[in-house]
């Protein structure tokens, strides 16, 4: 049974419904998790005590003034507790659950370096051991690394067995619109929403099968009264703004909240990510992958490491430029227009390893198993991808880079239709300069590209390294470019 399926069916109460709070457990909305998250960061800085004074005894065996030291771990909880209040850390709920591990570490640092500094403002620091410090700062950073995996288990929990729960019903949600949200949600773990139902004024229904139509807004704010919802979610239609304050004012007389969803994120839904622009929501669907500093170490990696190629493996294109020469007619290097960075046309550098007559420059008929265009070097060069040594000169220049999405031949297809048309935000790809080597070829998709399927997926590992780059990402990619040449039998 998909998320979907369960949250449509616990959808049981209609309208007239009614609900007795005291006559039910204690239940709280997904807003705990931040308490949850304050009282395990508490609970964590307090187990750290006596750890580091046992660690300390064990190491120092030496004597300690527990006032000054009690002192000390007071100032950096309390140090810690106003920073992460200030980030706002605990007014996260369960859709936000998870953090920047980095960010936690580098508050307890800081607060261990604020409580130091205001003991030694009070005059107590010839009494206040550095070591017991760093060990205590030790404690504590394993203890909320450890801590944030298991208050989202527990919370998990709770909300499985009922005690953390949301219960929600959609305003104005026409039956797609319920439809798309339902596709969402079936992706997100959410175990304490609970789907009451859909209310709509304008004498339509927004069944579509499963879930249940309340009826009108007067009707809503009856179950609000009764303690049956939590939030009230305005979706799907498109309200002009004197009904949506209409709206908005009979939903302010009761203890709900009440929340906006723009038609636009049902329909873009999940492609984006919710930005702020001061108080102003924006759905930023991407953005530029590497920019300043990384642009700045990305092009830095380039070219540290194609110099040092290109040195080192110059007496092996001397030796594949001769062979390439006297083996067959024609030039040297081929020349072949691909698309690059910014859809824009660039020039790339190839041994040519067909016959000089048969070269295909727009890349029309793709390259198969046993191809009678190929040379006999050709085929030992394709297949070891030695072919491709002179785009070291294309990342010189600037045109590539070692490691992104392959660069296509202009008018290369794929079951007779062209990338663009045959899959959907393939000209994504290029945000970033094309690479020698790339996430799909090392990941098994190397070579010719047979089907459609095959073409999505090698347009999603290509995003997928778009959207995740890293230095170490392509120090890794490299390092298994070389097993892919070896024991990948797909390139010819």
């Amino acid at each position: 049974m998909t998320q979907q399926e369960r949250l449509w069916i616990e959808a049981a109460t209609i309208a007239g419904a009614q609900v007795d709070e005291a006559s039910t457990p204690i239940r709280f909305t997904s807003n705990i998790f931040g308490i949850v998250l304050m009282v395990a960061d508490i609970l964590c800085f307090l187990v750290s005590v006596p750890v580091a004074v046992a660690a300390f005894a064990f190491l120092r065996r030496s004597s300690l003034v527990p006032s000054v030291h009690l002192f000390g771990f007071a100032l950096m909880l309390g140090s810690f507790l106003l920073i992460r209040i200030s980030r706002r850390s605990y007014e996260r709920n369960l859709l936000e659950k998870s953090e920047d591990s980095s960010l936690l570490l580098f508050d307890a640092v800081l607060s261990s370096l604020i409580a130091s500094a205001l003991v030694w403002q009070a005059g107590l620091i010839d009494s206040f051991s550095r070591a017991i410090a760093l060990l205590f700062l030790a404690a504590v950073a394993l203890s909320l690394l450890a801590s944030r995996p298991l208050a989202i288990r527990l919370t998990a929990k709770l909300a499985d067995r009922g005690r953390i729960q949301q219960r929600v019903v959609f305003y104005g949600a026409d039956s797609d619109s319920l439809l798309s949200i339902a596709r969402v949600l079936d992706l997100l773990e959410m175990p304490h929403l609970r789907i009451i139902g859909a209310v709509d004024d304008r004498g339509r229904s927004a069944r579509n099968g499963s879930v249940p139509y309340i009826g009108t807004l007067a009707e809503l704010c009856d179950l609000a009264r009764s303690g049956a919802v939590d939030q009230v979610f305005i979706s799907g239609a498109r309200f002009d703004r004197h009904r949506l304050m209409e709206i908005l004012d009979k939903l302010s007389a009761v203890s709900v909240d009440v929340s906006v969803i723009p038609g636009e994120a049902i329909e873009l839904a999940p492609d984006y990510k919710v930005n702020l622009l001061g108080e102003l929501p924006a759905l930023t669907l991407w953005q530029r992958p590497m920019r300043d500093l990384n642009r700045g170490v990305k092009r830095l990696e380039d070219m540290a490491i194609a110099c040092c190629a290109v040195v080192l493996l110059s007496p092996l294109l001397i030796v594949i430029a001769i062979l390439v020469r006297v083996t067959s007619d024609g030039p040297v290097v081929f020349v072949q227009p691909r698309l690059g960075f910014n859809n824009e046309v660039i020039r790339v550098f190839k041994f040519r390893t067909m016959f000089a007559d048969q070269t295909d420059v727009a890349g029309r008929a793709t390259t198969t198993r046993g191809d009678p265009r190929i040379t006999p070097v050709g085929r030992i060069l394709r297949r070891l991808s030695l072919d491709e040594l002179p785009q070291l000169f294309n990342v010189l220049e600037g045109t590539m880079s070692l490691v992104g999405p392959r660069p296509h031949a202009i008018e290369m297809k794929v079951e007779d239709r062209y990338y663009h048309e045959a899959v959907r935000g393939y000209a994504g790809r290029h945000r970033v300069r094309p690479g020698i080597t790339g996430y799909a070829q090392v990941m098994g998709l190397r070579g010719e590209i047979r089907t459609v399927d095959r073409a999505k997926r090698r347009v999603e590992l290509d995003q997928y390294y778009i959207d995740n780059w890293s230095l170490w990402l392509d120090l890794w990619i490299l390092v298994l470019t070389a097993r892919a040449v070896l024991f990948d039998s797909d390139a010819y």
